[in-house]
């Protein structure tokens, strides 16, 4: 019954032992430290016991951000698998992604360059500068999203719902930038796969996302396995779904890795359920319809985001292509995706185009005469 998983939550955040995990079923700490998930000791950022660093096969762009994502589940509680979607967490999960860049000896901040770097399950706070902590937390009556926003020294993060803006230079990446952080009602701009609903949804670790080995757990085959082994996950089939493709891995298939790109980037909106649908535009893992992946289609309402081009894709020619265009824009109104990043992905842009120029076919302009 609703009433007593409620009950049991309530207790095991009363019962949570000093500097564990308190699951508030109900109020919102002001402090990220109240939750317990992450904590600031000894100039580092340690996990709590049971909280779990995940990697994703292609990650968000995020203005060339380094992330650290976690998962915690209560005691006893398994997450339940699924082919597709997201996996189905149980009540009083709390999924945390730490956003940060590494820096170098002078200081300057660094681009993202793979999975965090944890020396002894912990982010060492002297070399990276921490930025913000995005919290989903699944309540009784749904998930809520929580941003916390890190002071410039990297010891407190408080929740910002407003969301917030830090000023960043990257080293040998040109001028400072504004990175912006989201408010709460943005979070579910992304976090709101299917738009019927209006649920906000975990997107990441999915089944696909996930199943590749983890950079945390050397050993196991993939990150599936791995939580399935700890008890975290039940009802893995004996062979999960294929792993999405990483992005950057050149042994891959030139198409895989550009569909992955764009599933992981544009496909939480750009689905046949999704808040993006009436585009008729669709990017995620599962579209394989050459007409609704963009191949010669013109644009529903993309008004000054086309670029003055004719088709979303026009194979052969990624400079025609209004995909491209709003990949490459930092244009409000015009770039894609329209909240998250304030730069664009030069590496990402690249691959996607790489992939538009390998593809073969015509699109016909049909007279308005």
């Amino acid at each position: 019954m609703r009433w007593l998983a409620a009950l049991a939550l309530l207790l095991l955040a009363a019962c949570s032992p000093p500097g564990g995990v308190t699951f508030h079923a109900e109020d919102d700490p002001e402090d990220l430290a109240d939750w317990g998930v992450l904590r600031v000791e000894g100039g580092k950022l340690r996990l709590a016991d049971g909280s779990l660093p995940y990697e994703l096969a292609t990650p968000l762009f995020t203005d060339h951000a380094s992330k650290l994502r976690t998962i915690w589940m209560p005691d006893g509680q398994q997450a339940r698998y699924h082919p597709a979607q997201a996996l189905d967490f149980p009540v009083g999960t709390i999924i945390s992604k730490s956003f940060y860049y590494p820096t170098d000896a002078e200081g300057r901040a660094l681009p993202a360059d793979g999975p965090a770097r944890l020396e002894d399950g912990a982010l060492d706070l002297t070399r990276v500068r921490l930025i913000e902590t995005r919290l989903l937390v699944h309540r009784e009556q749904g998930w809520v999203a929580l941003p916390y926003v890190w002071n410039a020294e990297g010891t407190r993060a408080k929740l910002q719902r407003i969301g917030g803006i830090a000023k960043v230079r990257l080293a040998g990446r040109g001028d400072e930038f504004t990175y912006v952080i989201p408010n709460a009602t943005q979070c579910g701009a992304c976090h709101v796969p299917d738009a019927a609903s209006r649920k906000l949804q975990p997107i990441g670790p999915t089944a696909r996302g996930l199943g590749i080995p983890s950079p945390f757990a050397p050993g196991h085959p993939d990150q599936l396995r791995w939580l399935a082994q700890a008890g975290r996950l039940a009802g893995l089939p004996e062979t999960p779904a294929p792993a999405s493709a990483v992005w950057t891995d050149t042994a891959r298939p030139l198409e895989a890795r550009a569909r992955a790109y764009l599933d992981v980037n544009c496909g939480h909106c750009h689905n046949p359920a999704g808040p993006a649908r009436t585009s008729g535009l669709h990017l995620d893992a599962a579209t394989s319809d050459r007409r609704e992946l963009g191949f010669c289609k013109p644009p529903v309402a993309a008004g000054q985001g086309t670029g003055d081009r004719t088709f979303a894709i026009v194979p052969g020619h990624p400079d025609q292509s209004i995909l491209v265009y709003r990949m490459e824009s930092v244009a409000p109104g015009e770039m894609m995706p329209e909240i998250g990043r304030s730069t664009s992905h030069a590496e990402g842009t690249a691959l996607v185009s790489a992939w538009i120029r390998a593809l073969e076919g015509a699109c016909e302009v049909k007279s308005t005469n």
